[in-house]
């Protein structure tokens, strides 16, 4: 069994145990965090009508904060003498899938 989630602006294909990670989320570690369901696919059952997916419930576990890879940003104007350089790395949230339930 599998479900689609949107997770942070994104829709993340999961199963129960995959660890994944999210946009940042205000949750503390050890919290338990609701992800909306998309799709959800049992066996051959395939459920997509919001009305059957709204009975879904795919819980996560909050693991910790980590951060994205450095990304360096260069700004060069020629024949000015301008050069600027910044870089960032951005906040993400990882969380372990800890079930997808059906039991509405």
């Amino acid at each position: 069994m599998y479900a689609i989630v949107r997770a942070g602006g994104r829709q993340e294909k999961v199963t129960e145990g995959d660890v994944l990670t999210v946009d940042r989320l205000k949750e503390e570690v050890g919290a338990t965090v609701t992800f909306p369901a998309v799709l959800v696919v049992d066996g051959d059952k395939v459920v997509t009508s919001p009305a059957e997916l709204a009975k879904y419930e795919v819980t996560a576990e909050v693991l910790g904060a980590v951060k994205g890879p450095k990304i360096n940003i260069m700004h060069y104007r020629s024949k000015t003498g301008y050069k600027r350089r910044m870089g960032h790395r951005q906040p993400y949230t990882r969380v372990k899938v800890t079930g997808i339930k059906s039991g509405k």
